[in-house]
Order: structure tokens, then sequence, then C-alpha cells
């Protein structure tokens, strides 16, 4: 049996980084990952030649002297072709028919949505004050005695936003970029609206030729300082001896050991890898299980037709009789939303061929094919998929001039692709539900009751590739220190 002093569980972003920290420490490194392709949601695929994206679209503060810059430096990907974003309004935020945009930059931000608002210039300004501050307080999160972020954890984004902003359209219009986080009213901790809104205000950037490079990079670095990575690897076990897991068993037969274990599976599905664990307590294993997800994507993938559809530098956040705070909160919602993304050219001309469009998703929706496999789901599934894919095709046609009649091939994918795909529980989009009412139940820690048996990845505290970045350092520290990487980070 094959012995390694870290074994990580998936190569979803917060595997291969706990992988690439680890490994870059000295440390002996085996990834399992259950498919042929590395990197979770960042996994793309390819049809015509053409890559498409399945969760990756764009990332925020990667401009030099921003927090992301910082991470990305450090793990070797400022390299990839990364291309920034619209700077006058990296994203188009559309309600009820109306375009309001987004600027880089919290001045260009305030200056160019007062113009529509010029009553709510202060509102602005104390908005985007806040969300700055929270921004350049980042990296006291990696200080190893740091309560930085708790006490915003403990409030409400939707009860902030009613205090902060009096202008119910303009609460909207804020609102209205966060389809990349679920906007839960009752739940959503406002530290979570407000990093991830600030990092893409600081500076938004895509990633010309899809997520997979991101993984491949760090799986290839990984590698040649000596880690082992094995894909078509599922874990299928974890054997505990006292109060450790003493190895891993993959593929029903397999079996390696490792000092360290670290899992970015999701939480839940850890759980399921083990009996009832003597030295965890009862009511940790009845937890886990019991917590709420967020909901899923649905995504309609278009090919397009060569030279017809101008590539559009930012996103369209789209809201046709739709509150932004209900989106994912009504089942039977008769509104619609959806965030379209056009891919970079590759071949340096001004057209894309492919855009996303995403929009939320039930697992309810899907509970009727929830027992089948990919490509073995049945007609009626298909017939769904289709539906869904021509409303929101309709949706964005009324903003995108010519769409309908310039798409080649259309490709979809539901939280059953998700959950097929990279293990996410019921296809969720950003992992465990996180509530401010209850942030000591719903923010996962790294530590687990097993002593050697950590957690990572986007199920924990924060989501997203600024906030699993994080994340996987939380992780890493219980086993080097924090200390030990801070410095590593230069803060």
């Amino acid at each position: 049996m094959k012995k390694y002093d870290i074994v990580i569980l998936g190569s979803g972003l917060g595997g291969l980084e706990c992988g690439y920290m680890l490994s870059k420490k000295g440390y002996n490194v085996c990834i399992l990952e259950k498919n042929s392709q590395l990197g979770g949601c960042l996994q793309t695929f390819k049809r015509s030649g053409i890559t498409f994206d399945t969760g990756f679209h764009y990332v925020g503060g990667l401009k030099q002297g921003q927090f992301l810059y910082k991470l990305f430096d450090y793990f070797d990907l400022l390299g990839l072709p990364w291309l920034q974003m619209d700077e006058e309004a990296f994203a188009e935020i559309i309600i009820d028919g109306k375009s309001y945009f987004f600027a880089s930059g919290f001045e260009r931000f305030v200056a160019t949505l007062a113009k529509e608002f010029p009553s709510q210039q202060r509102q602005l300004e104390n908005y985007a004050g806040f969300l700055k501050q929270v921004g350049c307080n980042i990296e006291k999160s990696f200080s190893s005695n740091s309560n930085n972020a708790i006490d915003l954890l403990e409030q409400s984004a939707y009860g902030f936003m009613q205090k902060t902003i009096d202008d119910p359209l303009l609460r909207d219009v804020l609102s209205g970029g966060s389809l990349t986080m679920e906007l839960c009213r009752d739940k959503l901790p406002l530290y979570i609206f407000a990093q991830i809104n600030s990092s893409f205000i600081q500076s938004a950037w895509r990633l010309k030729g899809g997520g997979s490079l991101i993984a491949d990079k760090l799986g290839e670095n990984i590698r040649q300082m000596g880690g082992t990575i094995i894909t078509k690897a599922k874990a299928t076990k974890l054997l505990e001896k006292d109060g450790r897991i003493s190895s891993v068993q993959f593929n029903d037969d397999e079996h390696i050991e490792g000092k360290y274990i670290i899992s970015n599976l999701h939480p839940a599905l850890t759980l399921l890898l083990m009996d009832d664990s003597k030295f965890a307590k009862k009511m940790f294993w009845r937890r886990i299980p019991n917590l709420q997800n967020t909901y899923g994507m649905f995504t309609a993938h278009l090919q397009l037709e060569k030279g017809r559809i101008p590539y559009l530098n930012r996103n369209i956040c789209l809201y046709k009789n739709q509150d932004p705070w209900d989106c994912g909160y009504a089942p039977n919602k008769k509104g619609l939303s959806a965030l379209i993304s056009f891919q970079p050219p590759q071949d340096g001309s001004s057209y894309t061929e492919n855009i996303d469009i995403l929009t939320p998703m039930y697992w309810e929706e899907v509970t009727d094919w929830a027992s089948t496999a990919v490509e073995k789901r049945g007609d009626e599934y298909k017939v769904m998929k289709r539906q869904k894919a021509e409303t929101c095709i309709e949706l964005a046609a009324e903003y995108i001039p010519n769409l309908k009649g310039h798409i080649e091939k259309i490709y979809t994918s539901t939280p059953l692709t998700y959950r097929d795909y990279t293990g996410t529980i019921n296809g969720s989009a950003y992992g465990i539900r996180k509530d401010h009412n209850s942030m000591l139940q719903t923010m996962l820690t790294p530590q687990t009751p097993i002593s050697n048996l950590f957690f990572t990845g986007q199920n924990l505290s924060l989501h997203g590739i600024l906030g699993v970045s994080m994340t996987s350092f939380f992780t890493c520290a219980k086993i080097v220190g924090m200390e030990n990487l801070a410095k590593d980070l230069h803060l």
C-alpha cells in the first residue's frame, strides 16, 4: 500500500490549490479524482473544436495590487491568457427592459450609476465605500488570531441593502449583478454579498480558453513538484483507526495511506465514505447531511455561426418581472432572470463563437430523473431541457440582435449534470447555504472531529474563485500554520 503525507479527495479548485501549497512546502501529496478531467466546476468540454465552460465564467480583483492577483501570483496562474473586461461597463444590468451599467473602480462605479440615480449619489458613495473597505480588509483574514468578517457574517445582506439604499429600483440594480451567488433575503450573510461584489467592482476578468486552463496549470505544477494525481479514481471508503483516518479506499479495491486527509468533496458525501465514527459526536454526523444547499443552474451553451455575433466584453444580467432577491426562492415564479456570458474570441476577431446563458434552477425541477445516469434520462428530460433553453434564448434575443438566426447548436446542463460530474449535492451551484441567523451551524471550518481529516472548498465559508482560494489557505494552515503561509503571500 502506497503511503503519502497528504491525500486529497477531489481535484476541484480547492483540492488543487491545497495540493499545490502542500507540495510547495515539501509534502508528498496524492490527489484522487473520480473523473478523467481535473477541475470540478472548472471543467470544460469541446464541441466542433469550440471550448465551453461549465461553472467558470469570470473573476474579480485580478489587477496588480488587488488580492486575487496576490493569490494567483503565488499559485503561478498570472501567465494564463487573462482578458480584462470593459472598465466602463463590465456588467450590464437589465431590469424590465432598461439597462444600467457597472463600471470598474469604486469612484467610476459610483459616477456611472449616479447619472441614472442623481438623488442617490451620497448613498451610492456609502455603499461603494463599504464594499471597498471589505475588500481592503481581506488580508486581515490571514492573521492567525484574526476574527475579521465574523461580525459581517452575522448580518443580513438584504437588511443592509434596505438600510443603505432608499430607492427600491437602485436596490434591485445593485443586487442585480449578483447572479454569482444565491440572493436569499432571509439568510445571505452580508460579508459574502459584500466580498464578492467588491472584488468584481475592483476589476473583472475573463479567461481565453476556459477554466480548465486553471486546473491544468495547477495540476502540471503539482506534478513538477513531485505530487501525484490519479484520475478515474473514485474514493469509496475512509478507513478509521485510533481516531484517525488510516487509509483511503478508491475504486472499491485499491488503498493508499495518508498522514493527513483533505476532502474537497461535499462534506455530506465525505461522511458517507465513513462508518459512524467513535471519535466524532453523533451530532456532527446528523448536522452535516441536514444542512440546506443553494439552488443549481440551468445553462444553455450556444454554438454560433462564425463572424455573426459581435463579442461583448461584459456580462449581461437580465431580469424580467423578477425581483433579484426572489430568483432562487420561488419554484413557481413567473419572472425570469439570466446571466449571459460571451466567450472571448480565440482567433483574434471581434466575433464570439459561443455564448452561455445561465438561469437559476431548483432541484425539484429535475427530481423525476434523479435516479438516472448521463445520456440515459429519457425523452421527457430532453423535452424539458429544450423548452428551458428556448425560454432562455427568447429572453437573450431581446437584447442580442439576430441571435436566434445564428445558432448552430445548443448544448444544455442542469443540476443533474453538476451532480454527476462534480459530485455536488443536488447540483448546488454555490454549495451549502450560509445563514447569518445561524452562522456557527452553516459556516463549516476546515477541521473535523477526526484529527487528521480536513474539509476544503466552497462548502465551508466562502464560494467562488476568490472565496475558495482563501479557504484553501485556511485548510492548509491547519497543517502548516497560517503565519507560515502568510509569509509566502508577503502579507
